[in-house]
């Protein structure tokens, strides 16, 4: 016995209609995110301020409510972009401890991703340019971000010797060793930066190397809109350069790297 379903089929004119609306969706989610992101801004400046206030009384408090002020608003922007996060192997990140987060980078919404789920105090080494932005550089130099002028290699020096300061107090960093967004994520990972190791090499503090897919279809691929997608994020197992053996210690960027590609080839399988 045969069985007949009906399949619904679009004409031209009903695939231009849904094609449309999902433009509208698009770009309302980028409305909104823009909107929330001013908002949050201008209404934030009274709670910078009352931070700093605390802070002068209990430094660790005011951290800590800082952080989860952010990560909650970067968790409602991820929330309006419609994002699905697959998270993989949070737990091998160490509790106890700051760590050199090394994730890939192929988006601006690594960071509101990876920031979300940072466990403690985290700062992150962006570009200098980021310093100029009002509102935003204050928050992010009040969350321990370091601002690195590649140009300079004597104020690049002097930043990454605070963030072995900073790893040394129990603040973890966050640095993408491609030294910019990578915009063809499909033929590899861009070259790592020397020198992106180096707080780990200088501290002994274990790295985690995070692999992220799919961060690029929020914004990247089709701007101005921003689309739903889903993102995958692994965290590999914790390198400690002090336990590996010579050769790989001496070589310790081409290793991490090797560790983010592995993962990120097992993407595939799930995206597929």
């Amino acid at each position: 016995m045969i069985v007949f379903y009906k399949v619904p089929l679009y004409n031209r004119k009903e695939l231009r209609i849904h094609t449309r609306e999902g433009k509208v969706d698009d770009m309302i989610r980028l409305i909104l995110v823009s909107l929330f992101l001013i908002i949050f801004l201008i209404l934030s400046i009274p709670i910078m301020l009352f931070e700093r206030v605390v802070k002068k009384f209990n430094p660790h408090a005011a951290d800590i409510s800082s952080l989860r002020i952010v990560q909650w608003a970067f968790k409602v922007i991820l929330f309006f972009t419609g994002t699905k996060l697959t998270i993989i192997g949070e737990d091998r990140i160490p509790k106890d401890q700051a760590v050199l987060y090394v994730p890939n980078h192929q988006s601006y919404f690594d960071i509101v991703i990876t920031y979300s789920r940072c466990p403690g105090l985290t700062g992150y080494v962006s570009k200098d340019f980021m310093e100029k932005i009002p509102l935003l550089s204050n928050w992010m130099k009040h969350l321990y971000c370091l601002f690195l002028d590649r140009s300079d290699m004597k104020a690049g020096l002097k930043t990454i010797l605070t963030g072995i300061d900073y790893i040394k107090n129990g603040i973890s960093i966050c640095i993408f060793p491609e030294g910019t967004r990578n915009p063809h994520p499909e033929e590899g990972l861009l070259p790592f930066k020397e020198g992106s190791l180096k707080m780990a090499e200088k501290t002994g503090c274990p790295i985690i190397p995070i692999a992220i897919t799919g961060s690029q279809d929020i914004w990247e691929k089709h701007m101005p809109f921003m689309r739903k997608c889903r993102v995958i994020v692994e965290y590999g197992e914790p390198i400690y350069l002090n336990q590996l053996d010579k050769e790989r210690r001496k070589f310790s960027g081409a290793y991490t790297q090797s560790k983010i590609k592995e993962m990120l080839e097992n993407h595939k399988s799930m995206i597929a």
